[in-house]
């Protein structure tokens, strides 16, 4: 058998619908083996390899079960840095097979081999974006490599997998066998031991005001039904990471949504004032804990935090907890509740003056928020387009948000219906990813609507996209958030150097000033020459029709919406770029004791 037949036929076996891929000297062994066996797998050949990597990626955040990549040699593999360290900060797996230089060429300068410290050492390039990376240099090291790979993948805590194959491997041949498919993922769930679940069982009821705060891990274990009973059985709220949005019914008037400088006033409320968090799989990053300062979204080691992760490394990075516990998150939730029930302490009474007061909360942010969602303008306000879109795309939409400012009044004020459905590049914050990673959400979820919603300067980096959308039939939509900025560096460098500018806006001549005239392509006209549909939106009261009819038609389709740079998202916690001095909240004050 061949190596690149090999690979494939491993694919298959492990039942690996799609490999996203560009061709190149290096890689065109194995592209033969794919033609063979294109009835059971698929190419899909995107027109960069970043977005190959960002749909493989959201493909997994869509199906929890991964595919693989495919680039050659040298910057067709150097291009997928990006969308593997995205991948890698979020959790989130893929194969990525990259092509290197023939074994009886390494250490010869062979064409784009790097050989500076080692040979054929592409492997290092990627080594601190992937979980792991195999290097075999011999057909019959294929199945071992192949194996261990997917296994790697999809043990523990979710991760890329690099795959480095000397090209000479797709055709050399050897008498190899397949090896057995991976049975890693779903199938090792780690349990808390009882004294821990004894210990915060006990915890709860000692605490007057406590609150769970969830993440990626608990949408990577599948665990929202567990942890929705939790939270019903006890009565308490729960706050949600950007990734753990959906897990929980976002319209329940205790899930209260993000924390951090752009979170929801009620989260960031909960969290200073609870006397216990139970945070489960999710960590405590700077912009979900407004950069770690006390009293602006969390009060440790004033509130007692219990953390729960399947990755051990996670706890106690930033806040040593009470008790810390490796554990799979609906098995946690699972034990929690058994636990609970068997020493009759799912008493949610106990915590009905902490209800009362979240409600207040609640109340109190939805009467601040209430005429600003009114208010119509030109160009048009951030939260009409936030309302428009809640108010027209289906309960069943996958939203790809990419990185700017258009994020942060997503993560504010968005409500997914469904887990799985909000994708966002929180960890490593990445342009491009949503650009791209609706193809891969698409594939994942052929019949449901999904929609990007990406700002102009993340599409103007990867407008290639609609091409392949184009090209494979596949009816995404892309709401171009344009506000003719870099908007979220613009706002902080207007506040950091009292409204100076300089290349955070696009403008004709490429300078900010005195009637200086704001510059975009035309974005639906790019569309349109791609052979999508394009629509230019500027007033808001246009906004709704032509998001139905895109959701409507089943076509690749670009909404340029003109969006007001000039409104910025009302901060809740704070966050801070050291050594500048960070802001104080615009809505709500920090904790502070005596409160």
């Amino acid at each position: 058998m061949k190596g690149g037949e090999l690979i494939a036929d491993y694919l298959v076996r492990q039942e690996v619908p799609y490999v996203f891929g560009i061709c190149g000297h290096g890689n065109v062994g194995i592209l033969d083996a794919l033609y063979d066996r294109s009835d059971k797998i698929t190419l899909v050949s995107p027109r960069h390899e970043q977005c190959a990597g960002h749909m493989a990626d959201a493909y997994f955040r869509v199906k929890h079960k991964p595919v693989a990549t495919l680039t050659s040699t040298g910057p067709g593999s150097a291009n997928m840095v990006m969308s593997l360290a995205t991948a890698l900060s979020d959790s989130s797996s893929f194969l990525a097979i990259t092509s290197n230089v023939p074994t009886s060429q390494m250490n010869r300068a062979p064409f784009q081999e790097l050989y500076a410290h080692n040979q054929a050492d592409f492997p290092n390039v990627l080594r601190p974006v992937v979980k792991r990376s195999f290097q075999p240099s011999r057909v019959d090291m294929l199945p071992l490599a192949l194996r261990q790979s997917f296994d790697t993948m999809l043990s523990g805590r979710p991760g890329p997998v690099n795959l480095d194959v000397p090209y000479n491997l797709y055709q050399e041949e050897a008498d190899v066998e397949l090896p057995p498919a991976s049975k890693r993922h779903g199938d090792v769930r780690p349990a808390a031991s009882e004294a821990d679940i004894a210990a915060v069982v006990e915890m709860l009821n000692h605490a007057h005001r406590p609150a769970f705060f969830i993440g990626h891990g608990a949408t990577l274990s599948e665990a929202g039904p567990e942890i929705t009973n939790l939270t019903k059985i006890l009565g308490v709220p729960v706050i949600t990471s950007p990734n753990g949005m959906g897990c929980v019914p976002a319209a329940d008037d205790m899930t209260l949504g993000f924390i951090g400088r752009n979170g929801a006033y009620p989260a960031n409320q909960a969290g200073r004032h609870a006397d216990l968090i139970i945070t489960i799989g999710t960590r405590f990053d700077d912009r979900s804990s407004s950069s770690w300062h006390a009293g602006y979204s969390w009060n440790f080691p004033t509130t007692k935090l219990v953390h729960v992760d399947i990755d051990p490394n996670e706890l106690g990075r930033n806040y040593p907890p009470d008790v810390g516990i490796v554990a799979d998150c609906k098995v946690f939730a699972q034990q929690l509740i058994s636990a609970l029930q068997l020493s009759g302490q799912a008493k949610p009474e106990r915590y009905a003056a902490w209800r009362e007061q979240v409600s207040v909360w609640n109340k109190e942010w939805a009467d601040f928020l209430r005429p600003r969602f009114e208010e119509a303008a030109h160009p048009i306000r951030p939260e009409q387009v936030v309302k428009c879109l809640e108010g027209v795309l289906p309960d069943d939409v996958i939203l790809s948000l990419d990185s700017g400012v258009h994020h942060n009044w997503f993560m504010q004020f968005w409500k997914p219906k469904r887990p799985q459905s909000m994708l966002n590049s929180w960890g490593y914050s990445s342009m491009g990813f949503g650009v791209c990673g609706v193809l891969g959400a698409q594939l994942a979820a052929p019949d449901r609507p999904c929609v990007a919603v990406v700002g102009d300067g993340g599409f103007s980096m990867t407008p290639y996209a609609v091409i392949t959308a184009v090209e494979y039939n596949l009816p995404c939509v892309w709401i171009v958030w344009n506000n003719f900025a870099w908007g979220a560096i613009r706002d902080i460098q207007h506040g950091m150097f009292k409204g100076r500018e300089l290349g955070t806006g696009f403008y004709k001549g490429g300078r900010a000033g005195v009637g200086a005239e704001p510059y975009n392509p035309d974005f639906a006209a790019l569309a349109r020459a791609c052979g999508a549909d394009g629509v230019t939106v500027t007033r808001g009261e246009d906004l709704r029709a032509a998001v139905e009819q895109a959701v409507r038609n089943r076509r690749p389709c670009v909404i340029d919406v003109h969006v007001s740079a000039e409104i910025k998202p009302p901060s809740t916690g704070t966050w801070q770029l050291p050594p500048t001095p960070y802001m104080e909240p615009a809505f709500g004050k920090p904790w502070s004791p005596g409160m």
